[in-house]
């Protein structure tokens, strides 16, 4: 696990190191164990190295034989010994016992594909150096991994590219300005956080899951274009089905899921230093925690406690550890402590989200106990059907088909009582989720979105301090409706996860985990989004996986002997922080003095009124506390990295001052 940078089209071996020598000081915290730099103008690659496996031969760039190809490398492959395996029987020699170097050897044999070989989560470049390794680099490729696990940023400047594993780096190299994106802006207040392939900083993009780019290393790069080598979705069809099919010959879904999950359960605890789980009282972290402790011993297992409220899962958590035997640890964290260390947590986003700071806390309390390397869960609601939005879809898309059907001046006036109860959990947002499909059906690409909005687009559109461009010619729009014309290809179920996969869990929570947990050097797997189970899980049809009695009926089949019966039965509970609780006492306090403060940057485009309306809205009772809590993120991350002067593009002629709610 490392962090990862580069520039791409520049001559001067001077000017190329330094800076990306600028990039990798802003990413130490993803690597404080080395470093490593390759200097071939017209491309210079550098890295920090987190040591997971080979640790003292793993070291990085990592060449091939001849010394014509050189790879940096960020995430782990846990198929690496079989392509070993493959490649030495093909001729090739290793001289580390890294998962790195299987990379380039993996490129030396199959180029580009190589990509498609790899199970895993990973960003790398591969430089091409014709000449051997004192020569001039030629190419380099840049690939990211299926589901996104690991993030890729990149952006062009004055004839260069450059590209890092977090967008500060990027800032911190020199030749990005840091500029506010007016075109992602909206994407964060409709869902919470920025939208692939669009970042907040204006002109840096994100290469998105599943994609790949091959860039001509010579002065200048003019273009680069990111090309697509995995869309399941997209290819889900014959051949799919086809598969399933023999598979179900010799398995029913359950022992077939069973399998899959151990085999990457077993895969993920690869590393040469300890290994623990994140551990809540849920369904999901306890299925790792019981096979992750039948595949090894010592599995360390961790929960955050929170004294004096409701919320804390820690009781049903200490139970669980003492059942599977592992060395269990407990991080409590009070309102004081939250407040305490509020600055430190929200400085921890590398992009600004209303998630996160969960992942944080948890993440040290792992580092605090001498651990590199924890299980997550993330990805087991997406497949199996966890959410409740794999129900209120389907609501959302009758209410929305009866909209178009409805005179707009009829649904205007029906709209302000819509009801939303039956298709939301019940909360003061619930109701506007059902009247912004109902007022406006076509507002978002698909019905789901509708069911994971912050704010809804009729009070965005409103709310922006801007003349916003049409929102499909975005970039984060495209994405979406991309996602969602291939949603409508599946039944309802699977288009449910696949929407999931490709917005919620790679805009927010994969995004926020990585983030987050590599500001305390620690490396998050998540064996739920293991390439062969999701692919096999998707690829079921929705008889196979919806319930009639419980969410994750297919999960909770395949792991019937080894969930206590407690955890099975108990109410779906998400992991968060009681921030409705803490919002109203001292952390209130601290959110309500930034929300005043608000940055010049963010006014040219939302104004400080409507932050200040939705706090209001809050403490009345009339708004979750997610809303008020994005913002001030959203504000504390903006004045931390972006210019005063960043209001380009921007109409201040335009008054925010609208009705929240």
């Amino acid at each position: 696990m490392c962090g990862i940078c580069g520039v791409i089209g520049i001559e001067s071996r001077e000017t190329g190191e330094a800076i990306v020598r600028r990039m990798m000081a802003a990413i130490v915290h993803r690597g404080p164990d080395d470093e490593g730099i390759l200097v071939a103008p017209p491309a210079v690659v550098g890295m920090r190295r987190l040591s997971i496996i080979d640790l003292p031969g793993g070291g990085q760039p990592v060449w091939n034989e001849t010394g014509t190809l050189a790879v940096v490398y960020n995430g782990e492959i846990y198929n690496f010994r079989e392509l070993r395996q493959q490649l030495e029987a093909a001729g090739h020699q290793f001289r580390t016992r890294s998962d790195t170097e299987v990379i380039v050897h993996a490129y030396e044999s199959w180029g580009e594909r190589c990509v498609e070989r790899l199970r895993g989560m990973f960003a790398f470049a591969v430089v091409e150096m014709p000449q051997g390794r004192s020569g001039r680099a030629a190419r380099v490729f840049l690939a990211r991994d299926r589901l996104g696990i690991k993030p890729l940023y990149y952006a062009l400047a004055d004839g260069k590219l450059l590209f890092a594993s977090e967008v500060r780096a990027l800032l911190a190299s020199g030749c990005i300005a840091a500029r506010l994106a007016p075109g992602a802006v909206p994407a964060y207040l409709l869902f919470g956080s920025a939208c692939e392939p669009a970042t907040l900083i204006e002109g840096v993009a994100s290469v998105p899951p599943g994609h790949s780019m091959s860039i001509a290393a010579g002065a200048p790069v003019r273009a680069a274009e990111p090309q697509s080598y995995w869309d399941f979705a997209r290819d889900l069809g014959a051949d799919a089905i086809a598969k399933r099919g023999s598979r179900e010959k010799s398995a029913s879904p359950a022992q077939q899921v069973r399998s899959l999950l151990e085999d990457a359960v077993a895969s993920h605890l690869v590393a040469d230093v300890p290994v623990g789980v994140f551990l809540s009282s849920g369904l999901d972290s306890t299925a790792l925690a019981a096979l992750a402790s039948r595949a090894r011993s010592g599995i360390h297992t961790f929960t955050v406690a929170f004294p004096d409220t409701e919320f804390s899962e820690a009781e049903i958590a200490r139970r669980t550890a003492g059942r599977l035997g592992t060395e269990h640890r407990e991080l409590s964290l009070s309102d004081p402590e939250m407040v305490a260390r509020l600055d430190e947590a929200v400085a921890g986003f590398d992009q600004p989200s209303m998630d996160g700071i969960n992942t944080y806390f948890v993440s040290w309390a792992a580092r605090q106990a001498g651990l590199k390397v924890a299980l997550s869960g993330l990805g087991s609601d997406e497949l199996f059907g966890g959410y409740t939005s794999f129900r209120a879809t389907s609501a959302v898309a009758r209410v929305a088909a009866l909209a178009k059907v409805v005179p707009r001046p009829l649904r205007v006036l029906v709209a302000r009582g819509l009801s939303g109860a039956g298709m939301f959990p019940s909360s003061p947002d619930a109701s506007r989720k059902a009247s912004a499909a109902f007022l406006d059906p076509d507002s978002l690409p698909h019905p789901y979105f509708f069911t994971r909005l912050l704010f809804t687009p009729q009070v965005v559109d409103a709310g922006l301090r801007m003349n916003p461009a049409s929102w499909e010619s975005q970039p984060w729009w495209r994405w979406l409706s991309g996602s969602a014309g291939r949603a409508r290809a599946l039944d309802r179920f699977t288009g449910v996860s696949w929407l999931e996969l490709r917005s919620y869990l790679v805009n927010t929570l994969l995004r926020d985990t990585d983030a987050m947990s590599m500001r305390h050097s620690l490396e998050v797997r998540v064996p739920f989004l293991d390439s062969p189970l999701v692919e096999y899980v998707l690829s079921l049809p929705e008889s196979a996986k919806r319930g009639s009695s419980r969410p994750k009926a297919l999960l909770v089949a395949a792991l019937a002997d080894v969930l206590p019966e407690e955890i099975v039965t108990q109410r779906k509970r998400t992991f968060t922080f009681p921030w409705e609780w803490w919002l109203r006492g001292a952390l209130g306090k601290r959110v309500a003095e930034g929300l005043a403060d608000w940055s010049p940057a963010l006014a040219s485009q939302l104004g400080g009124d409507f932050a200040g309306a939705v706090w209001r809205d809050f403490l009345n009772g009339r708004t979750t506390w997610s809303r008020p809590w994005s913002l001030y993120v959203l504000n504390e991350w903006v004045k931390r990295n972006i210019r005063e002067d960043s209001a380009s593009g921007v109409d201040r002629r335009r008054s925010a001052a609208v009705a929240v709610s």
